[in-house]
């Protein structure tokens, strides 16, 4: 992995793939207590010296060692002529360690992810930091204003990576992203809910075969893991070609916040900076991960109302009814069954569908966790498209 490219972090970014080595996370207690050494999982200990760090420059913003500042990046005006920008907060910490972005509604209606990022921060002590966050909780400024997945123009956000300072405003907002978030980056996390009134088991989709990746989303603490394909134009697909480690969190639902989901979240990303060793921050020991290379929509056979018989997190076997289709007058008219073994990852919120929707959302489990590997990233799931 390339170093990351700002010099405010002198600890190179070599140090992240020794991620690889396996997290001690499920060996302790049952809170994780705070730690006397920086964590032995990514080398970060570093010996004692008086020099001061570096100060961390985003957009022109220098942010001293100890301290925590918002900056706001300049997008352009509405046609009222009211500035737009997208908002960071950077907490740079006085020691050295690996630079983490953590993102949130790039598309404009998933909040969950704001709300992980307000809460991680909250516990954030800048001085004790071994490295720097940068965290951007509204991605799609203009989405999150008008509580619209998309952009003005229709377009979608992740789609449009890496971008170009010359394209349209999808790609100028995704070339500013790279240009001053992700290549001063090391790792990535990526909040997301679903979409389209469809609610997600928290999980986590990244390349298994990568073995500093996988290394952090065993230690986050989702579920399940599932191994996803890269989407062109995603912001995982760009960050992966810049050679950084990325991590895309699904949980709840778009337009509300889901409790549950935005506590495995919170606890997942402080569990992700611990074991990178930028705080040592008491959290609960999650349980061991399921794993996924395979997952499948099953769709409305008939047009009317659906009734779920599973729910997010059941396990299913091949055959078993997901849900039922109803005419107004509680004539059943189709049944929606699950083509294998496994566990629903998401479904539909909606109770009217017409034949062809998606339904549920069901992943294979592996029989045995994955053994990572240097694959060329990105496996190909059965419908990912439609989460």
């Amino acid at each position: 992995m390339p170093k990351s490219s700002n010099n405010a972090n002198p600890r190179a970014a070599a140090d992240v793939p020794k991620t690889g080595t396996k997290s001690s996370a499920n060996t302790r207690a049952k809170t994780e207590p705070a730690k006397t050494k920086r964590s032995s999982a990514t080398g970060a200990s570093t010996p004692a010296t008086n020099r001061r760090r570096a100060p961390f420059t985003v957009a022109g913003h220098q942010v001293t060692a100890g301290r925590r500042m918002r900056i706001e990046l300049p997008i352009g005006n509405l046609m009222s002529g009211t500035p737009v920008a997208l908002p960071l907060i950077v907490v740079h910490g006085k020691h050295d360690g690996p630079v983490v972005w953590m993102s949130a509604a790039i598309h404009g209606d998933e909040i969950c992810g704001v709300e992980i990022i307000r809460q991680v921060l909250d516990q954030i002590n800048a001085p004790s930091l071994h490295g720097t966050i940068i965290a951007a909780p509204v991605v799609n400024v203009h989405g999150f204003n008008t509580n619209d997945r998309y952009l003005p123009d229709r377009r979608d956000l992740n789609r449009c990576f890496p971008g170009s300072s010359r394209g349209s405003l999808a790609s100028r907002i995704a070339s500013l992203f790279m240009t001053e978030v992700v290549s001063r980056s090391d790792i990535g996390i990526d909040l997301h809910t679903g979409s389209d009134l469809r609610t997600n088991l928290p999980q986590i989709r990244c390349d298994i075969d990568h073995a500093p990746t996988l290394a952090i989303a065993r230690v986050f603490g989702a579920p399940i893991v599932v191994d996803a394909r890269l989407r062109d134009g995603s912001l995982r697909q760009a960050a992966v070609e810049a050679g950084k480690v990325s991590l895309l969190f699904e949980g709840g639902e778009a337009s509300r916040f889901d409790p549950a989901a935005i506590a495995v979240g919170v606890a997942g990303v402080i569990r992700s900076l611990n074991h990178l060793g930028l705080t040592d921050l008491p959290v609960p020991v999650a349980d061991a991960p399921l794993f996924s290379r395979q997952t499948w929509w099953s769709r409305a056979s008939r047009s009317g109302i659906v009734h779920l018989d599973a729910r997010l997190g059941d396990q299913v076997t091949k055959g078993d009814r997901l849900a039922a289709i109803y005419d107004p007058f509680g004539k059943v008219l189709g049944e929606v069954k699950s083509k294998y073994d496994g566990v629903v990852l998401g479904h539909t919120q909606a109770p009217l569908v017409n034949r062809g929707d998606a339904i549920s959302h069901v992943a294979r489990i592996m029989a045995e966790p994955p053994t990572p590997g240097w694959a060329v990233p990105g496996s190909i799931d059965g419908e990912e498209a439609v989460s």
